[in-house]
């Protein structure tokens, strides 16, 4: 695990400690080529620059994003809005999280991807990647 990301989670209190260290472990288990390190004060993970993943304290838990997952036809992602791509969940303990959908969810992430790392250039323009 990036030291950077195991250092933001050993800040939060135990439970979501656990929540953030099986996602994070899982995430580097099933895209071994991204990059990760902590952007915008939170873990994200990146295929060729560009954003796939990545998790944050919230108030009802801690979510879990996907930049394209409004594509990947998931129930169990909400679609953040109508503008961008995202979808994601919210876990409040290490039992809420499906192994086998997370895993699902991660091999969709780096099939279906939305151009954000040139989001600025293109004015706000989203295009598609794969």
């Amino acid at each position: 695990m990036n030291l950077e990301i195991k250092t933001f989670n050993e800040k939060l209190i135990p439970e979501d400690k656990e929540i953030c260290d099986l996602l994070a472990s899982t995430i580097d288990a099933e895209l071994p080529e991204a990059e990760s390190k902590i952007w915008h004060a939170h873990p994200v993970w990146f295929l060729a620059g560009n954003p796939i993943v990545g998790y944050s304290k919230q108030k009802p838990g801690i979510r879990l994003m996907f930049w394209s997952g409004a594509d990947f036809n998931e129930e169990g992602l909400n679609i953040g809005g109508q503008k961008f791509k995202d979808a994601s969940v919210f876990y409040q303990q290490v039992s809420d999280i499906e192994i086998n959908d997370l895993k699902r969810w991660l091999q969709k992430s780096s099939e279906i991807q939305w151009d954000y790392k040139n989001i600025v250039k293109r004015k706000g323009q989203l295009e598609r990647l794969r």
